[in-house]
């Protein structure tokens, strides 16, 4: 899994906090893109949208769809804006695979295949809201993004506990399974909330921030009725 290595030509802009994908698609090629992450393009790449994942897609509350933009005659550029404020991370698959939380994925090279996962009901706290992880697998491209800076691991060798929260990806191979710090006191008062112990041989990304803590300071902050 090489991250120096490129089909298609690209930069990255505004890392680590608002960070914008620009990429090259030659001519008569074909990027996929996570459906409304489209910033700007030039004029002569054309959009086809197709379903992914069927129902179980529609179920993870993420889009049912993904763009996909082909460079008719010429290349052409295309920028892509995560939804979240944070950074991206590229990395070149050789026959391999990679999950991602499941509003992690960002886009990738036509040969890379996208299915969603069941977790099952305790596995499914791995992504917060949800019971499903996305799967990318196959040869090419692939971009994911975070929230909050981005932080590439060591290879995991034997086992590691993360925060569910801060989870972006991690490589097949790689079992894993979600439990809790001390008991269902320390679960609901020390604001740790649910930890993922990972074993095996892999690599892991993670999030040097994670939603559910930043609603929870924004909580402080919201506009009070006055009862006067």
């Amino acid at each position: 899994m090489e991250q120096s290595q490129s089909e298609f030509e690209y930069r990255l802009e505004g890392q680590p906090d608002f960070s914008l994908l620009t990429v090259t698609i030659p001519a008569n090629k074909t990027l996929k893109v996570e459906a409304s992450a489209m910033a700007s393009m030039d004029t002569n790449l054309m959009m086809k949208t197709k379903m992914k994942g069927g129902l179980s897609r529609f179920l993870t509350g993420e889009s049912l769809f993904i763009n996909e933009f082909t460079a008719e005659g010429a290349s052409g550029e295309i920028t892509i804006a995560p939804g979240a404020p944070g950074d991206i991370a590229h990395v070149h698959l050789h026959n391999q695979t990679i999950f991602l939380q499941n509003s992690a994925y960002l886009a990738s090279s036509p040969a890379v295949n996208l299915e969603t996962k069941w977790q099952g009901v305790t596995k499914g706290f791995f992504s917060g809201e949800s019971f499903f992880l996305i799967r990318a697998s196959g040869s090419g491209d692939l971009w994911f993004n975070t929230f909050g800076a981005i932080i590439d691991m060591p290879d995991a060798d034997s086992s590691i506990t993360v925060d569910t929260g801060h989870i972006v990806a991690f490589t097949d191979g790689l079992d894993y399974e979600v439990g809790r710090l001390g008991g269902y006191k320390s679960l609901f008062l020390s604001g740790e909330g649910f930890i993922c112990r990972f074993r095996g041989q892999g690599k892991i990304w993670i999030q040097t921030r994670k939603p559910a803590a930043f609603v929870q300071w924004l909580h402080w902050y919201r506009p009070v009725k006055s009862r006067d």
